[in-house]
């Protein structure tokens, strides 16, 4: 089992480092080499697109964006194959790959549930997703749909971003084993793309993604996933996002980037993308900890 104060203590030091950070850059570099950004999809579609841009314009530093999920975005940096990285998960100090990284939250998505355009069913339960991943709901008339075969799409890697997340905060469960009726997809890409193809589909994905996709999102236990919601704590499936450095980052860009994404300016681009920054929804942090005890007593 993973000890607790020193996920609490990361907790705190990250918050630390964010409330540091959250000033006017002052120390922004006009010439630049570039920097390299990787990692999980659902950052990326969240505000990084849009953050990189701001940023580029306003320093002349170009940043390319590459995809790959959350786990590379915490080893590639660990490797020094790329600069800055996103998750949307916690690294685990267990795993060597993971350890010595430094993660920044900078913003807050929620996990949402999506169904093809053309599904009447709008909300769902936690108790019927519960039973959707654990193989008892496999029809849509259960969820008062249509007569037809439920299509389930599961990520491959059970640390993924959403993978992980599920388990946490609707399973409290971090080796809970999905139904084996549901579809295995390699990343949330292909599996938000199944959906928008597929009248019987259902996923999960980040809320940031999902409204970037031509899907219905359901709402869950009768909320609906809006900014507001998501930043108050109503709607109850939220995690945070991340940017991620080296543990004694050297490298002056990478240290003004951060420091932009988490200024007043850099906020605001995240807040226009529709996405909650970190500092906006800093009421979900006590509960968030709650969520994540919970979810790793039953150990990784």
């Amino acid at each position: 089992m993973k000890n607790l104060n020193y996920v609490l203590m990361g907790l705190i030091v990250a918050v630390m480092s964010l409330s540091s950070a959250h000033a006017e850059p002052d120390t922004i570099t006009n010439k630049a080499e570039g920097l390299v950004w990787a990692g999980c999809g659902i950052t990326k579609l969240a505000f990084m697109q849009e953050l990189a841009t701001a940023y580029t314009k306003k320093t002349g530093v170009a940043i390319e964006l590459k995809g790959g999920g959350a786990t590379k975005g915490i080893r590639d940096v660990q490797k020094r194959l790329i600069h800055i990285g996103g998750a949307c998960r916690a690294s685990s100090e267990f795993v060597n790959e993971e350890r010595y990284v430094n993660q920044v939250p900078v913003a807050w998505d929620a996990v949402v549930f999506i169904v093809n355009k053309s599904n009447p069913v709008e909300t769902i339960t936690m108790d019927q997703v519960r039973d959707v991943y654990d193989g008892k709901i496999t029809n849509w008339k259960q969820l008062g749909g249509n007569d037809e075969v439920m299509n389930l799409y599961v990520r491959e890697s059970p640390i993924s971003g959403v993978g992980q997340t599920l388990r946490e905060l609707v399973f409290s469960d971090y080796e809970k084993e999905f139904t084996k009726l549901a579809h295995v997809v390699k990343s949330t890409g292909p599996a938000e793309k199944a959906v928008e193809g597929d009248a019987n589909g259902f996923t999960a994905t980040g809320v940031s993604s999902a409204h970037r996709r031509d899907v219905k999102i359901l709402n869950v236990n009768g909320i609906t996933p809006t900014f507001e919601n998501i930043r108050d704590g109503n709607y109850m499936l939220y995690r945070p996002l991340y940017l991620v450095t080296r543990m004694v980052e050297d490298n002056p860009q990478v240290i003004d980037f951060i420091k932009y994404a988490t200024s007043k300016e850099g906020m605001e681009v995240i807040r226009n993308t529709g996405t909650v920054p970190y500092l906006d929804g800093m009421k979900l942090l006590s509960r968030h900890y709650r969520q994540y005890t919970r979810a790793i007593s039953s150990g990784l």
